[in-house]
């Protein structure tokens, strides 16, 4: 091969054979590193490996439940493993970090309540991540129907018997993590009524339904998919349906609206499950597990299967939908946390 010496460069032949070896090498290396690849590239042969879903909720939520219905359909699509793995507690933050922190390739994914990844800013003094700098949302899918129970015991057997006894005695009130869309209702609520209730606060919903079934506090609420086992069992007496429309399931309970609350309040505190990556991931990684989100509601039974037992109806939200959704509902939960004054560690 002839070299390419100009004359007066002092750069033997050697050297310049020496320096086109060296950058050949560093490209073959840098086909063995695929993060330093462009995006584009990464997601040509996305995925090759097993897929991580970090669930932010303990077993037995609505959370676990969606997010081992993904992955079990993404899992029989994309032809590779697809894992849960529970990382529950600091207010989901301890799950959204660890995929915040990890490489934006697709392989590490977040389920998360997105009212958690609202409220961290300005629940926590010092939040490990800020989530709307830190991950990519991709998708989001309803808790479906969520439902304000009572325990068995207690002499209140409609919504509008629960507020003249609060008004009463004081009402204990379950709430199944600090910052929930739950426990800013019940705040307004009592701002609205006057009604006395004092919050309880459980690391998930498991807790707070073990307690309301031994009759340790008086109310509670989630989705319906967490309350079935007691509302079945004929522990929990049903008084409102605190998020989604009316529900089969739930005959004769009526919505805030039916009880005369209007509030736009309430309806911002909508709560979802959302899936989310690393910031950075590319839209063409984002794009894909957007459309497996939205086939899976007809195609996948696991998915339908937890559908209906939360009584979901909506369809997922993706793309432009989503971020509106985000810009509509995290600026309620955020004022709405500082006008309580609500803080932790």
């Amino acid at each position: 091969m002839r070299s390419f010496v100009r004359p007066g460069n002092d750069l033997s032949a050697d050297t310049v054979d020496l320096r086109r070896r060296t950058l050949l090498g560093a490209a073959a290396g840098a086909a063995a590193l695929p993060w330093l690849l462009p995006r584009s590239a990464l997601a040509a042969d996305w995925p090759s490996r097993p897929i991580r879903i970090i669930a932010a909720q303990a077993p037995g939520s609505s959370n676990d439940s969606s997010a081992r219905a993904f992955a079990e359909f993404f899992s029989n699509k994309l032809k590779v493993p697809v894992v849960v793995e529970n990382k529950p507690g600091g207010i989901g933050m301890i799950a959204a970090e660890a995929v915040a922190r990890a490489k934006p390739d697709g392989y590490t994914l977040l389920c998360t309540l997105h009212s958690q990844l609202a409220q961290a800013p300005v629940l926590l003094k010092k939040p490990p991540i800020d989530p709307s700098r830190d991950l990519t949302p991709v998708a989001s899918i309803s808790t479906g129907v969520g439902v304000m129970v009572a325990t068995k015991g207690l002499q209140a057997n409609t919504f509008k018997e629960l507020i003249a006894l609060a008004h009463k005695r004081p009402i204990s009130v379950g709430n199944y993590g600090i910052g929930s869309g739950w426990q800013l209702m019940v705040a307004q609520l009592r701002k609205l009524t006057g009604a006395q209730f004092d919050v309880i606060n459980y690391k998930g919903t498991g807790a707070m339904v073990g307690d309301l079934m031994a009759g340790h506090i008086d109310i509670g609420a989630g989705s319906l998919l967490g309350m079935s086992g007691g509302l079945s069992a004929g522990a929990f007496k049903p008084l409102l349906v605190i998020s989604g429309p009316r529900s089969p399931k739930l005959p004769g309970v009526p919505t805030w609206l039916d009880e005369g609350i209007s509030d736009p309040i309430f309806s911002n505190l909508a709560e979802c499950n959302m899936l989310l990556g690393p910031a950075g991931l590319s839209a063409e990684i984002v794009n894909s597990l957007a459309t497996l989100v939205r086939h899976s509601v007809t195609e996948s039974e696991a998915v339908r299967n937890v559908r209906e037992q939360l009584g979901s109806q909506d369809t997922p939200l993706t793309g432009e939908a989503l971020q509106k959704f985000i810009a509509r509902t995290w600026p309620t939960y955020q004022a709405m946390t500082k006008a309580v004054g609500l803080k932790m560690e």
